[in-house]
């Protein structure tokens, strides 16, 4: 099984090339948003002490890559310490997700650059990561958290190669979503408080009230002025 500092070594240099990949601008993609992001970040710390993930498309980011951070760390911690009568196939599965949000904050993190927040530190104490049903149940509430704050930015990215990026990581959280729904009830897979039963669309939500429900697990405050 890998550790959280083989997984950070592997996703970094993949993170990178990924962000060259799908932005197609080369090294200066990464260098212009640092740039970006930097001119906002004598602003990032409020008053209170939250971080604020600024504005523009990479502020955008920035809230990603906040969301991001949580979901690693709840899913490695999820690995480390398996809840009570944890299957194989669980196991695996978990795994799977594990890494993939690992990446995912890495590719936010080399996609930002000198722009990218600072580490934030996770409050889980609420969690109880003995118990099966506490575990799904914060993984479910994190997964439709994800889902509902992608598809409640995506129509202020400017940057449409950004726009294609959050598609991506987008769908793979919502197969996240769909995953955890059917390990807590077989065959669940599409929640109908995370999906309109009239359009068929998925929830969405503004990222006042995402970093709402974000923060009660955070110890670093998160904040997202510009867009709220």
């Amino acid at each position: 099984m890998k550790t959280e500092t083989e997984l950070n070594n592997g996703n970094v240099n993949m993170a990178r090339r990924s962000f060259l990949r799908y932005a197609g601008a080369g090294v200066a993609g990464i260098g212009l948003i640092s740039a970006a992001s930097s001119c906002h970040k004598d602003h990032n710390v409020t008053p209170s002490g939250t971080i604020d993930v600024g504005s523009g498309d990479p502020g955008i980011l920035n809230y990603a890559y906040a969301l991001e951070q949580l979901e690693a760390a709840f899913y490695t911690q999820v690995i480390a310490t398996p809840y009570s009568g944890m299957a194989s196939v669980e196991i695996s599965f978990l795994t799977d997700i594990r890494d993939h949000e690992v990446a995912h904050r890495e590719f936010f993190k080399a996609a930002l650059g000198t722009g990218a927040i600072q580490a934030l530190t996770p409050d889980f104490s609420s969690i109880n990561f003995s118990s099966r049903a506490s575990v799904l149940t914060a993984a479910k509430a994190f997964e439709d958290l994800g889902v509902t704050a992608y598809d409640g930015v995506g129509y202020l990215i400017q940057n449409p190669a950004y726009l294609v990026i959050a598609g991506s990581i987008v769908s793979v959280e919502a197969r996240h979503a769909a995953l955890i729904g059917n390990l807590i009830t077989f065959g669940n897979f599409a929640s109908s408080d995370q999906v309109d039963a009239t359009t068929g669309l998925n929830a969405s939500n503004k990222p006042s009230v995402v970093l709402a429900a974000a923060n009660t697990y955070l110890k670093t405050k998160v904040s997202a002025r510009s867009f709220s």
